[in-house]
């Protein structure tokens, strides 16, 4: 969905959304660069605070990260945004579906220094 231009205008939505205490604890403003770590990987995105998440959680919208070598999206690779994929290890499997692990992935969130 994010190859049509119709579907990615309007106000950005790839940035970490967090609990407005979280990001207040850890000195970060709207839109603020953050560094956000899993056992899998990292990543480098803005931080939007939102009152709708518990203290203690983050969420990251899937499907950002088009700017890769290779991808032929040419829309898609003009939408800013990291890829969730950088932070699930794709060997971490659901023990009853036996699905990739992609929520419930803890993480560490800092300030870009």
């Amino acid at each position: 969905m994010h190859n049509s231009s119709r579907l990615v205008k309007g106000r950005p939505r790839h940035h970490l959304l967090m609990n407005p205490g979280d990001m207040a604890a850890r000195g970060l403003g709207e839109g603020g660069l953050v560094t956000v770590r899993s056992p899998a990987g990292e990543l480098t995105v803005e931080a939007s605070a939102t009152p709708d998440l518990m203290p203690g959680t983050v969420s990251l919208p899937h499907g950002y990260g088009h700017d890769l070598p290779g991808v032929r999206l040419s829309v898609a690779r003009r939408v800013r945004g990291s890829s969730v994929n950088a932070l699930t290890d794709p060997r971490l499997l659901d023990q009853v579906s036996g699905t990739a692990v992609l929520n419930g992935v803890p993480v560490t969130v800092e300030r870009c220094r």
